[in-house]
């Protein structure tokens, strides 16, 4: 158990290391830039949850580490769906949209600013998050936006490194995402692809609204012969859709299908492996800034060939 420790925590610091370098992002301290009396914060975004032990889990967890992680900033959060923010406001639980939180910080004093989320992949919440933080650009001095789960391909190996050694050693596993209806659902298929590529044919992936659907996972799963299951969420936190469709329809399809099959209820939040790589990519935002793809474009076009 220690030797997988040590091999897992080696992994991931040469991921930190080494991640995102060159590409679309250039070294830049955040901190270095910075005057007296002006003031950092630390804005982590959830989609959130209704599920008050999940959050506990997951979102509470992480925000708790990121403060550890980053005492110079201050920490404060902001969920994302709409629905969610309405069922718990009828709970007298009042969470902020990420405009609504990065106007208080500008109304505060707030000049830097790092906006960390804890999406999975680069879909339509991480495109509307940019799009919320472009807006409330003016308003900062500085403010930057982490990078989802799964973003470069040495994320990717993180994550296998991370989950492949936290589940049941018999039996398949399968992953189900939420999916998405934009082309970022390629996300989910690259994953299935990597986990095979390194040795892992009884792991696969499927997702709830996109691709691999349920039947396409299914196809994968009939080719390694195994009749014992477990289901595993690949989201954030364990909520509704964990609870529904994965624990009773995904299963229940399952073992109509023949399957033996178990629910491993675990939001991927809960496990400190996961919450480091989020921690990572918001540290990483803090010494680096993406550059702006029509200043890379102008560079190229004022160098010689």
């Amino acid at each position: 158990m220690k030797r997988h420790f040590f091999s897992l925590l080696a992994i991931l610091m040469f991921v930190f290391c080494q991640a995102h370098e060159g590409g679309n992002f250039i070294a830049s301290d955040m901190l270095a830039s910075m005057k007296p009396g002006d003031k950092a914060a630390l804005l982590m975004v959830h989609f959130g949850t209704t599920y008050d032990e999940t959050r506990a889990l997951t979102i509470d967890a992480i925000n708790r580490k990121a403060k550890e992680a980053f005492p110079q900033f201050e920490l404060c959060e902001a969920y994302t769906s709409r629905i969610v923010m309405r069922r718990l406001k009828a709970k007298g639980i009042e969470k902020p949209t990420p405009t609504e939180a990065l106007r208080k910080l500008k109304e505060d004093g707030y000049t830097h600013v790092i906006v960390q989320s804890t999406n999975i992949i680069e879909g339509i919440e991480m495109e509307s998050l940019r799009t919320e933080v472009a807006a409330a650009t003016p308003w900062f001095k500085d403010i930057r936006v982490g990078n989802p789960l799964l973003y470069a391909v040495e994320d990717y190996e993180a994550v296998i490194a991370a989950l492949t050694n936290n589940l049941p050693p018999t039996g398949s596993v399968v992953w189900v995402g939420h999916g998405t209806y934009t082309p970022s659902t390629a996300t989910y298929a690259m994953m299935d692809y990597m986990l095979k590529a390194k040795g892992f044919k009884n792991y696969h992936v499927g997702t709830i609204e996109g691709y691999p659907s349920f039947d396409d996972m299914l196809a994968q799963l009939r080719t390694d012969g195994n009749k014992q299951v477990t289901l595993v969420p690949f989201m954030f936190v364990a909520g509704d859709h964990a609870n529904n469709d994965i624990a009773v329809d995904w299963k229940e399809a399952l073992e109509k299908a023949g399957y033996k099959v178990n629910v491993h209820m675990e939001g991927l939040g809960q496990q400190p492996a996961i919450q480091k790589l989020f921690i990572d990519h918001a540290r990483f935002m803090l010494n680096h800034k993406m550059v702006n793809i029509m200043d890379k474009k102008k560079r190229y076009a004022n160098e010689k060939d």
